[in-house]
């Protein structure tokens, strides 16, 4: 994924860009496959890797496929992505380690939602129970900003179209037929 990265950065080639930007939700939704989460594996790997490649494709077909180069090199934001990561990964250093079994997140509502899930909510499946019941808030919001993020494409996408067709359209003269 670093190598990935990388080359996105490097590259001026805009479809080229789009191509590994689709590589690297792949890579990503493999890393979660790893990780036993399977199901934000299929999100990443359907909006990432899928819906993004598209937009970004159709995106490049109404501009150029060819990045502009830049008169300056800026170092601030540099400077603000590296500090920016070095809080994160100093946020992660008390966190246990992969996969330990003694981790607190194994032993505060895990056990409660495989025990309870089933008289509290209804469905027999643990994983529906926890998201339709337990975070219904938290997947109530992420359906909301992929609609709003749909609903801003697709109006960009019209707004270009309308522009175009009315170029096209001629005046009627007056007494002429229609």
């Amino acid at each position: 994924m670093t190598v990935t990265a990388f080359a996105l950065v490097r590259l001026r080639n805009l479809f080229a860009v789009v191509m590994l930007s689709g590589i690297f939700s792949l890579l990503a939704a493999v890393l979660y496959v790893v990780l036993d989460a399977v199901d934000v594996a299929f999100t990443e790997a359907a909006v990432g890797a899928g819906i993004a490649t598209v937009l970004m494709l159709g995106t490049l077909a109404l501009t150029t496929s060819v990045v502009k180069e830049a008169p300056r090199k800026p170092i601030a934001p540099l400077l603000i992505v590296f500090l920016t990561g070095a809080l994160l990964i100093f946020g992660t250093l008390d966190m246990p380690p992969y996969g330990d079994p003694i981790a607190p997140i194994h032993h505060h509502v895990a056990p409660r939602y495989i025990e309870k899930s089933g008289s509290e909510v209804g469905p027999p499946n643990i994983v529906t129970s926890v998201l339709a019941s337990y975070r219904g808030y938290d997947t109530l919001g992420e359906v909301t900003v992929i609609f709003t993020a749909a609903v801003g494409v697709l109006i960009l996408l019209g707004h270009g179209r309308g522009r175009r067709s009315r170029k096209k359209l001629r005046p009627v003269e007056k007494g002429a037929r229609q």
